[in-house]
């Protein structure tokens, strides 16, 4: 359900969805557009790309060691997306970034980032899943992200847990748990205070926050 390698799965409908409203996010800008991909991958494009229906030329950072280009309008770059000085002040029409800014760090490392998005492009689309929602999306827990970080470091040093493996050394368990910050929806409008929050809504619940910003004239 929550595998996003499987195409039928709960997370990848998720996924094509959440594309389709950048898709539509586009449809009245011009050609070619270009869009900052930050922590994406270059296969992800490739699959995604087509669905654009439209010219674009994308840039695509990530901290992991970057893959050969083998799409001519795909092009990676390894880089700390909390300092983005290698561009300029509205180098990109938009900025796509998918379940990245709670992997940052603490709030002033996702502070830094939001910045960052804000000046390098002209408009966004930022997803990240919502703290509110009871199951952590990563752990796969209930409660899990409000269970005191201590109590979290004692459980994965002696079980896995959803996609976190067993961690037995107590500094590197801790540094896991303490790796992914989730954010409310009321923490996201004040990293991006111009954006539009969308919810991605499962039954009742809120479970992903979209912040997005139509690409400025």
């Amino acid at each position: 359900m929550a595998d996003n390698r499987r195409p039928n799965s709960l997370a990848s409908r998720f996924r094509r969805q959440r594309f389709e409203l950048f898709a539509a996010m586009l449809e009245e800008s011009g050609d070619p557009i270009t869009i900052l991909d930050l922590g994406g991958t270059q296969d992800f494009w490739r699959q995604h790309l087509p669905l654009l229906k439209r010219s674009a030329q994308v840039t695509v950072v990530n901290l992991e060691p970057t893959e050969p280009s083998v799409l001519p309008s795909v092009s990676c770059i390894r880089l700390d997306a909390r300092n983005l000085s290698t561009f300029a002040d509205n180098a990109f029409d938009v900025c796509f970034s998918n379940s990245l800014i709670e992997h940052i760090g603490p709030l002033k490392d996702q502070r830094a980032l939001a910045g960052e998005i804000r000046r390098v492009a002209r408009g966004y689309f930022v997803q990240t899943p919502n703290a509110h929602f009871p199951i952590e999306p990563h752990f796969l827990v209930p409660g899990w992200h409000i269970t005191p970080v201590a109590l979290r470091t004692f459980l994965l040093q002696r079980w896995s847990f959803g996609w976190m493996p067993r961690i037995k050394d107590p500094k590197a368990a801790r540094l896991a748990v303490e790796s992914i910050r989730l954010l409310s929806p009321s923490e996201m409008l004040g990293l991006f205070p111009e954006a539009t929050l969308v919810h991605e809504r499962l039954g009742p619940f809120s479970k992903s926050l979209i912040a997005v910003r139509k690409i400025r004239r």
